[in-house]
């Protein structure tokens, strides 16, 4: 279980480190359809980063966090689509997606647990900032239906996959494995750091 818990973390690091880090940001790339709206959120590090680290986070904390806490981030982030499609002005999107890999890979790494809507409440937040980034590209069209769809579907399965991760560790790979989630954890705070510093 431990070696698969490190196989499954190495795939998804070498998959972020082979994405780019801001194709996902506000006026940046092509947008049309389910296709283009399903690759955005899984274009860019930044924002692979920050999906995972929602899932992961939710899985520390268990229960009804597990699906509540994803499903917080997706309904905010579609009202931030809603919101950066409709043209409206949104400040400082692009250090408020830095924040929430330094943020959300903290919480990781120190494994907080707060209640659970402060939880949902904290990555709520930093959904509005991607879910306007996602929205401000959005095409004008019938197309931008299904490109919404897409991102909104791309998330969920990065949710998905920090949620797969958290629950191998918490129930097979032992103290190893929260120790693993952890460290990936405080490696995305950095990362999330360099993003934010403009390094990467």
């Amino acid at each position: 279980m431990q070696k698969s818990l490190t196989k499954v973390m190495m795939a998804i690091a070498i998959f972020a480190a082979s994405s780019t880090v801001a194709s996902a940001h506000v006026g940046v790339g092509d947008a049309s359809g389910f296709a283009h709206g399903f690759m955005h959120p899984i274009g860019g590090i930044d924002h692979i980063l920050a999906m995972v680290m929602v899932g992961l986070f939710a899985a520390q904390l268990g229960g009804r966090a597990m699906w509540l806490v994803p499903a917080a981030f997706v309904g905010v982030m579609a009202v931030g689509g809603v919101v950066g499609f409709s043209g409206i002005e949104m400040p400082f999107v692009e250090l408020g997606i830095g924040l929430s890999i330094v943020v959300l890979g903290a919480a990781v790494a120190f494994g907080l647990k707060p209640v659970v809507a402060a939880a949902m409440g904290l990555v709520g937040f930093f959904a509005l900032f991607h879910g306007f980034a996602h929205g401000a590209e959005m095409p004008d069209s019938v197309a931008g239906l299904a490109y919404g769809a897409g991102f909104v579907v791309a998330t969920a399965l990065l949710h998905a996959a920090g949620l797969g991760l958290g629950s191998i560790a918490a129930s097979g790979a032992g103290p190893r494995g929260e120790t693993l989630v952890r460290a990936a954890g405080a490696l995305t705070a950095v990362a999330g750091v360099a993003v934010v510093t403009g390094v990467i």
